[in-house]
């Protein structure tokens, strides 16, 4: 059976980010996966029932996804909202789903305080950031599902291939 992947629904074209826009990711593996059925898409803050638009939101003081799922650190909109509750709701969302899928993958878009796994905005809203991961890609993570960022499609496309391939 193919494998599945939980992807971010702005990697698909869907006007869901922050700021009401897309990032889609153009890549043959994409449009072959679309084809094959293999493509489970979410916005993670959207089925947490966030708006679109909404203000920015950050990972505060510069913590990660973890430190928000052992409750060590909040996410903060630009003007000061707290929105943990909303980034952890939309975390568990989007490992449900990816259960109830088979979800082995999840390709999700780098930078997001939910779905960033390579890097994060430090929470001090000027665009610097660090290395680590948003709530959900670190939930997802923690869960045992093999997180790449849009950034690193080639690297899950060869890892798929070497699964599905004839020994």
């Amino acid at each position: 059976m193919p494998e599945k992947i939980l992807v971010s629904a702005c990697l698909m074209g869907h006007a869901v980010r922050y700021d009401g826009q897309s990032k889609p990711l153009i890549h043959p593996a994409i449009d072959r996966w679309r084809a094959e059925g293999r493509l489970v898409a979410i916005c993670p803050e959207m089925s947490a029932g966030m708006p679109v638009p909404r203000p920015p939101a950050e990972i505060a003081a510069g913590a990660v996804g973890k430190d928000v799922l052992t409750g060590h650190a909040k996410v903060l909109e630009i003007n000061g909202r707290d929105v943990t509750e909303g980034f952890v709701q939309a975390a568990e969302n989007a490992l449900s789903l990816a259960r109830e899928t088979g979800c082995r993958f999840a390709l999700l878009i780098d930078g997001s305080p939910s779905c960033g796994s390579g890097f994060v905005y430090d929470g001090s809203f000027t665009g610097m950031r660090h290395a680590g991961e948003g709530v959900t890609a670190a939930l997802l993570a923690g869960q045992g599902i093999e997180v790449y960022s849009d950034r690193q499609i080639e690297a899950l496309v060869a890892r798929i291939e070497a699964l599905e391939s004839p020994e």
